[in-house]
């Protein structure tokens, strides 16, 4: 167990339990801390923590969690349908929910109304400022930006707000140290640094893909054979979500201009339901 550990005894909170909220909450409990999740669906809820359970056995499987730990997940994890089921008083905060401005700006003032040490936004896209922008205690607030799948990555990114204090970038960085990830500190400009770099890929391959260049699957194969990445930029976006790189791209079109303007095909695939990963098709068949 980390030492580090110490700085979060009263918890931490994770509003949301999709892909990334699950994620952010398993690297939390199976690193000792109590962690309590918000989610209002009944069916995702009611699923979570067995999901969970099962990836934590493979994580004793393959030797990368330890069998103590992944016996200890039921205890430390607990799911709520409202933030207001949030304790009070817990040491982190973090917002997981869709990249909808309105709909985090509603999230994180219910949140911060729960009085935590440090309120943090897992956004990938939009504005700390702007966000912070409602709330009470902005000195309080910054991003803390997770990738997928959480338990694999080890980076977070943490973004500096105009308001953001240096007691909070430190308990920001020390949460990070506890569940073994290093970070990075980046100042709040949009798509900060990596998703910058991220969606700019992605996008481009899939004009490729509209293109005829190749097929999907050579140009992944391409990125992760001539150039090393460990998936392909058409995998990824499938398991980040389709929808989740449509919000982004509009988001970040509207600053940067054309080069992060929306692919053709990526607002097909989401106007028809595929999405990727989560609903069985996106560039690729997930159903096996």
């Amino acid at each position: 167990m980390n030492s580090d550990i110490n700085a979060l005894i009263n918890g931490v909170g994770v509003v949301g339990g999709g892909t990334m909220g699950a994620g952010i909450a398993y690297v939390f409990a199976t690193a000792g801390v109590p962690t309590t999740v918000v989610e209002p669906d009944g069916g995702r809820a009611a699923g979570l923590v067995g999901s969970l359970q099962v990836r934590a056995r493979r994580g004793v499987e393959r030797g990368k969690l330890d069998a103590a730990r992944a016996d200890a997940l039921d205890g430390l994890l607990s799911v709520t349908d409202a933030v207001d089921g949030l304790p009070e008083g817990l040491d982190l905060v973090i917002e997981t929910v869709p990249e909808r401005q309105a709909l985090k700006l509603d999230v994180l003032a219910a949140a911060e109304a729960r009085v935590p040490a440090l309120l943090a936004s897992n956004t990938s896209a939009l504005s700390i400022d702007e966000l912070a922008g409602a709330l009470a205690r902005p000195e309080a607030f910054l991003g803390m930006h997770f990738f997928n799948p959480v338990w694999s990555l080890p980076l977070v990114e943490i973004v500096r707000g105009e308001a953001t204090s240096e007691a909070a970038i430190a308990a920001a960085r020390a949460a990070a140290v506890a569940i073994g990830k290093e970070s990075i500190l980046v100042r709040n400009v949009p798509g900060f640094a990596t998703s910058r770099l991220d969606n700019i890929a992605a996008f481009e391959a899939m004009r490729m893909l509209e293109q005829g260049v190749a097929s999907a699957e050579d140009i992944d194969r391409a990125a992760v054979l001539a150039y090393g990445h460990p998936i392909g930029p058409l995998h990824l976006s499938d398991i980040v979500g389709l929808d989740v790189r449509l919000d982004i791209a509009r988001n970040l079109s509207g600053i940067y201009g054309e080069a992060y303007a929306p692919p053709a095909v990526l607002e097909q695939l989401v106007e028809r339901g595929d999405l990727g990963r989560k609903t069985g098709r996106g560039f690729f068949d997930w159903t096996a």
